[in-house]
């Protein structure tokens, strides 16, 4: 089995998802590339791992360069001539799918958050008619990667062959975090040991929503004024956050484990604005971490069975309610952690893995398997069928 992968994203939890799947199936034996640009974290992750790793120069937005990028996308197909193309995230989605380059290489597309969502104005219709145009005609396999996704797509009119694969976590490297762990990891990463801290990991953009966060964290400090909050992540959002001294801010570059920092929080914040099912989240569950997030989807599915709260999107009020909630009542809000270590399981990476497998196996021998009818696409766990 011959299979390409294509991400333009090459930070984040697009390519934390890319370098898994790409790890995993070449352990099965099979022969995988990932196509992507040359900088960043996938590509290291890709050739740390063993696989086939080929330079795609590609940019985040459409534009006059999409037709080279597909050209250059093409060619690299046909000379690696997989048996399956799997496409991650919008401008893969674009260049793979585009009618005059695509050649019939049996094609999964995984949208990892619909790409509509983030364009505003004519740009987000032509956006919206061009995936229920790929989605009907040019995908033999389109993945979503929670029910909340789906649902999206769905009511927007994508019609296609869907399939629901949650994504997972790695729960041999996320462990619950007890309070010993807890003072570890401050002690590691320098952060007082009495103080309530509430941590928010990933990319500074629009789409994380950082900046409703800011402006809910000035309510939260003047009901717990020792509070900190640990924003970590790069961005392009970043020059336009505004911190100042005294905030209870902490700026924290990425970094390549988030594993301490989820341990040292109380609580964990994905303000979102719209999501796939993020990775953040899960890691959160995993490590034992109450976890406050948007009432979209992709995260209201995962905030289940008392492991936190979700509260309506770009609601600033809303939000640091829900944090002052639970800074100021660490024994309930332990208990939501317990909670959630007690819910990743339905998250196993292993089972994630398992089941693109087999779906990848069916479109490259034409029996696509593991269908997932909108009736049953509701939440479920991972390893269901």
């Amino acid at each position: 089995m011959r299979v390409l992968h294509v991400s333009q994203p090459v930070a984040g939890g697009v390519a934390v998802c890319v370098a898994n799947i790409a790890a995993d199936q070449m352990r099965r034996g099979w022969e995988v590339a990932v196509a992507c640009p040359p900088q960043g974290d996938l590509a290291a992750s890709v050739k740390a791992s063993g696989v086939l790793q080929l330079p795609w120069h590609a940019g985040r937005s459409p534009g006059l360069s999409t037709l080279r990028e597909a050209r250059d996308l093409w060619s690299i197909v046909r000379r690696l001539a997989p048996d399956v193309l799997h496409l991650h995230s919008s401008k893969a989605g674009l260049a793979g799918r585009l009618p005059h380059y695509a050649d019939g290489t049996p094609t999964i597309f995984q949208p990892h958050g619909w790409s509509w969502l983030a364009a505003t104005g004519p740009r987000a219709k032509a956006v919206l008619l061009w995936e229920r145009y790929a989605a009907r005609r040019r995908t033999d396999a389109l993945i979503c990667v929670g029910a909340g996704e789906l649902h999206q797509g769905q009511a927007a009119g994508v019609h296609g062959p869907y399939r629901l694969i949650r994504n997972g976590v790695d729960l041999s490297r996320f462990t619950p975090a007890d309070d010993d762990d807890r003072r570890a990891a401050r002690a590691a990463l320098g952060v007082p040991q009495d103080v309530p801290l509430a941590v928010c990991v990933g990319r500074v953009t629009r789409q994380k929503g950082q900046d409703i966060l800011l402006e809910a964290w000035a309510t939260v400090r003047e009901q717990c004024p020792h509070a900190l909050l640990a924003l970590v992540g790069d961005g392009d959002g970043m020059l336009r956050l505004q911190v100042r001294d005294g905030d209870g801010v902490l700026l924290v570059p990425a970094v390549p484990d988030t594993r301490d920092w989820l341990a040292a929080a109380h609580v964990v914040v994905v303000p979102s604005r719209w999501e796939g099912l993020p990775l953040v989240a899960l890691e959160a569950l995993a490590r034992g971490r109450s976890l406050v997030c948007s009432d979209i989807p992709g995260l209201a599915e995962v905030v289940q069975d008392g492991v936190g709260a979700a509260v309506p999107p770009c609601d600033a009020g809303a939000l640091a309610a829900a944090i002052v909630h639970r800074l100021s009542r660490p024994a309930e809000t332990d208990a939501e952690g317990r909670a959630a270590a007690g819910t990743a399981a339905r998250y196993d990476l292993s089972l994630t893995l398992a089941r693109l497998a087999a779906l990848t196996a069916g479109v490259a021998t034409g029996e696509n398997q593991f269908q997932e009818p909108a009736e049953r696409a509701g939440f479920a766990p991972n390893n269901s069928r």
